[in-house]
């Protein structure tokens, strides 16, 4: 799907710039047509602007900007959203501002609703899945951080007292962190009970009947 819009401006530059701003892209993320070149005529007579053709094609990760900054825009928050990395499979798109909690909620909830409901909008008229990965002001480098570090705390408890040990409830993307970072650790093993947003996960010592449990 392309969005396009016919600008005039003094020069060709101008123009596109007037266009892109109007298609809410900055100038690198268009493309453009030149219909008219500007004449600058004789003495002011036959002058004529420039007239250009701004068009961008709307791939799911524009898409889902397009509505991260509709999304910010309704809520009164001033912030930028920009398309950090973006291959055929999916897209990571990173917010950034000031007081933003509120975007990301408790241990990330609002922001994986809003990153589910920019999925949505992605994928809408798509006929392949297209991942989308949304961060607000670093926080899922920095709460990945902070799993590790837990991971590595509970191992040291479930070494030093041999027994088991149940972290509070988390989604699966968390899960999957605490799952990776103690299988690097000697003596431990990981698995998860209780189902929804209920579910959590126990770190057991190994070999104490937890062989036949699953990750997840």
């Amino acid at each position: 799907m392309t969005k396009e819009i016919i600008t005039t401006g003094k020069t060709v530059d101008e123009a596109v710039a007037a266009g892109a701003a109007a298609l809410g892209r900055t100038v690198e993320k268009v493309k453009y047509e030149t219909i008219d070149e500007a004449r600058k005529g004789i003495l002011g007579i036959g002058s004529s602007a420039a007239k250009v053709r701004v068009y961008i094609e709307e791939t799911p990760a524009l898409v889902a900007l397009e509505f991260v900054d509709t999304l910010l825009k309704n809520m009164g928050i001033e912030a930028t959203a920009v398309i950090e990395s973006e291959d055929a499979e999916g897209a990571v798109i990173t917010v950034q501002g000031e007081n933003l909690g509120l975007l990301i909620g408790r241990h990330g909830d609002v922001l994986d609703s809003i990153q589910y409901l920019t999925t949505l909008a992605a994928n809408k008229k798509h006929d392949e899945f297209f991942r989308i990965t949304l961060d607000i002001e670093n926080y899922r480098e920095k709460r990945s951080q902070t799993l590790k570090a837990l991971a590595r705390r509970m191992s040291d408890k479930v070494l030093k007292y041999k027994k088991s040990f149940a972290l509070e409830p988390m989604n699966a993307y968390e899960r999957r962190i605490i799952h990776s970072e103690c299988q690097e650790i000697n003596g431990v093993v990981t698995y998860s009970i209780g189902d929804g947003a209920e579910r959590k996960i126990v770190v057991a010592p190994e070999g104490k009947g937890n062989k036949d449990r699953k990750q997840g």
